[in-house]
């Protein structure tokens, strides 16, 4: 069911950024939230996103907002060829075995995740202390510093001081992780100040920087002899895409349309510390409880926005989010990208060169973007439907299908029942799918069910969600790839 996400959502969007437009007859249900004062709602004419430019701009930062996490963990082929010196012990077919270089996916999912929840609760009580532009500008320029430090190191020979440079990249990793989730973090709150259309642009800019990501490593490959040549053609192209991310960004405010939203935002009538005393008396509605005569203010601090409302409000979108990305990142990359052909000694390139990058990384990273790209036309279910939760959880079987594929090597369970090549290519664009389409509803639900002043705040925590998500799930993948 298409619609038009300029024209039917600007029509609340901009009433309290939080009543979210139903495209069916499901979503009537939905309990109505915040009107702005109409004097303040048409203050300003409503200028049209001419040439879609705003649009374009927050896909082109949702590609750059994932970027780094991609290129690490894509790059499985160089990753392997530098930690080949860790290899301490031999298997029984004679084969190096090394955990630094057999399990780096996990190690990276670690460095990167982790870090990045401290740096989110950072962020939220910095949304109202440090400008949006700030962080944002900070944070690439940091992401470019630390990857033009893994460039330089590509054709550096560190099989001498192998443990030094695994050490070194998970280090860059941390920083570059917490540098990207600030950035992407406070890039989507922005954009719970725009149409709801933005905030799909971004999302599925995500998930279009993998799917390039992926391109990039399958061209390097075939176009470079050298596993090196090919990494430096790689991470340059990853240099030059975050510079291409901080000059689009610039362009971003000088844009009529952008102006409106966030000069609208800028100037609302509620502080964030203070929400309007309808809203206060909707939370304490539950309890009975008529709270018009309170006072509105929430929190003592109104540089930091309340939190407990937020979570009240946000709590099943935001298990959603958190369960849909513990799932994805226990299976991707670790154990996806580990599950090899089963007619591998035949020798083809397509076995041994091209299966993994083609089957585990593009498959996943192109059916991610169609998933977010297809909640452009169809939302469905709704922000309150038990259904939504319910798809989520029914990902959990996810988990027992790639374990029994030809996941290699294999020290505990033996048994592969899932022994053709198209098993896993099938499960990993159903991972894909899922992950793309029910995340981005979460996500996007999240800050329209709360009042405009509280979106971008909101917008922080609902990927607090999702990193504490990737967190958790990236400490149990690395369980998981050692019970395998």
């Amino acid at each position: 069911m298409a619609v038009d996400l300029e024209d039917e959502d600007d029509r609340f969007q901009h009433s309290a950024n939080s009543a979210y437009k139903p495209v069916n007859t499901s979503f009537q249900e939905e309990e109505p939230l915040i009107e702005e004062p109409v004097g303040n709602r048409y203050s300003l004419q409503k200028p049209k996103d001419h040439l879609n430019g705003a649009y374009v701009i927050f896909f082109i930062l949702g590609i750059g907002s994932l970027l780094p996490w991609n290129f690490f963990i894509t790059a499985k082929q160089y990753w392997i060829y530098k930690l080949q010196n860790c290899s301490n012990q031999q298997d029984p077919k004679g084969h190096g075995v090394s955990d630094l270089r057999d399990y780096f996916e996990s190690y990276i999912s670690i460095a990167s995740t982790v870090p990045s929840v401290l740096c989110l609760i950072g962020n939220f009580v910095l949304v109202n202390r440090v400008s949006a532009s700030i962080r944002i500008l900070s944070s690439l320029a940091v992401m470019l510093a630390v990857f033009v430090v893994i460039t330089v190191l590509v054709k550096m020979d560190t099989s001498t001081w192998t443990q030094r440079f695994f050490v070194i990249t998970i280090v860059c990793v941390v920083i570059v992780s917490s540098a990207s989730t600030i950035f992407s973090s406070s890039i989507f709150g922005l954009t719970g100040c725009f149409p709801m259309k933005n905030s799909q642009a971004l999302i599925s800019g995500q998930a279009m920087g993998g799917t390039v990501s992926a391109v990039a490593s399958v061209v390097d490959l075939a176009a470079a002899a050298d596993v090196t040549d090919s990494a430096l053609a790689y991470f340059l192209t990853a240099d030059v895409f975050i510079i291409v991310c901080i000059v689009v960004y610039l362009i971003l405010p000088k844009l009529e349309y952008s102006r409106y939203y966030m000069r609208s935002h800028k100037g609302s009538t509620h502080p964030a510390g203070v929400l309007p005393s309808s809203y206060l008396e909707g939370v304490d509605e539950s309890k009975g409880i008529t709270n018009s005569s309170f006072p509105a203010k929430v929190t003592s601090d109104q540089n930091i926005p309340p939190l407990r409302p937020i979570l009240k409000k946000t709590a099943v979108l935001g298990f959603c989010v958190f369960y849909v990305f513990f799932i994805s990142i226990i299976i991707f990359p670790s154990i996806s990208s580990s599950i090899e052909s089963v007619n591998k000694d035949s020798g083809s390139l397509w076995t041994n060169k091209y299966f993994i990058p083609l089957t585990s990384f593009l498959l996943y990273n192109f059916a991610d973007w169609c998933g977010r790209q297809i909640t452009a036309w169809i939302q469905a279910p709704g922000p309150k439907s038990k259904l939504l939760p319910a798809l989520v959880l029914l990902r959990t079987l996810s988990l027992p299908l790639f374990m029994l594929c030809n996941y290699q090597p294999r020290s505990h369970i033996k048994m592969v029942i899932f022994n053709k090549d198209v098993y896993p290519a099938v499960f990993i664009v159903l991972l894909g799918l899922s992950n793309g389409y029910l995340g981005t509803l979460a996500i996007i639900y999240g800050p329209k069910i709360l009042p405009k002043e509280l979106a971008e705040a909101t917008g922080v925590v609902m990927t607090f969600y999702l990193t504490l998500g990737l967190a958790l799930g990236s400490a149990c993948s690395i369980l998981l790839v050692h019970l395998i």
